[in-house]
């Protein structure tokens, strides 16, 4: 059995996290959107709670990456929300929403229910924090292969009937995420042809 643990990263993590990151997205996924230590430090200082690292048997095998916002529904970008990677300007500690906008997992541990560790983790932070709902921007890899004969509406859609199988979006799928709409020029992402999918996963316990 696999003894999976999640806890906050630290600033002492940094070279842990960057190594996560690297191998979770390789080219042509683009370096410069990697975590640098000016970021990891700005998560542990803004929302220490919504940064998390998975640990398998002692290793690091993933982590996620949130802050809270007011969520209004109107378009946005990745930069939008995650103030270029650094939180500090969009984390509203009062806000009604957590907001991931990272989450990675070592192509090793991959399988291993470490995605899923870091996704419980989140969600008992919208419980704990009494918020309304879970929102993320679903990267959809897989569309470069379909772009030529898919809008990125009609892939989505076959993604979530089951048609076809996105690395990234049947994953939340299967964790209880719902499909939100979907956004153009939301992150610098040529597998994903920029688009992200907002996905939600809706607090049972809010009132």
């Amino acid at each position: 059995m696999t003894d999976i643990t999640v806890r906050p990263y630290k600033i002492e993590d940094f070279d842990a996290l960057l190594e996560i990151q690297k191998e979770a997205f390789p080219p042509p996924f683009p370096e410069d959107l990697l975590w640098n230590r000016a970021q990891i430090a700005a998560h542990t200082e803004a929302f220490p709670a919504g940064a998390m690292i998975a640990e398998v048997d002692g290793e690091a095998a993933g982590s996620a990456t949130s802050l809270i916002i007011r969520y209004n529904g109107k378009k946005h970008t990745w930069d939008d929300v995650a103030d270029e990677g650094y939180i500090r300007g969009s984390h509203k500690p009062g806000g009604d929403t957590l907001y991931g906008i990272d989450l990675c997992v070592r192509p090793k541990f991959r399988g291993t229910g470490v995605a899923k560790a870091l996704y419980e983790a989140r969600k008992q932070l919208v419980k704990s924090h009494g918020l309304k709902r879970y929102i993320a921007g679903s990267r959809i890899p897989g569309y470069h292969k379909y772009a030529d004969e898919l809008t990125a509406e009609e892939y989505v859609e076959k993604v979530k009937n089951g048609e076809l199988n996105d690395e990234v979006l049947t994953f939340m799928l299967l964790q209880g995420l719902e499909i939100k709409h979907v956004l153009a020029d939301y992150l610098d992402d040529e597998e994903s042809c920029h688009y992200g999918v907002i996905v939600e996963w809706q607090n049972p316990e809010f009132s």
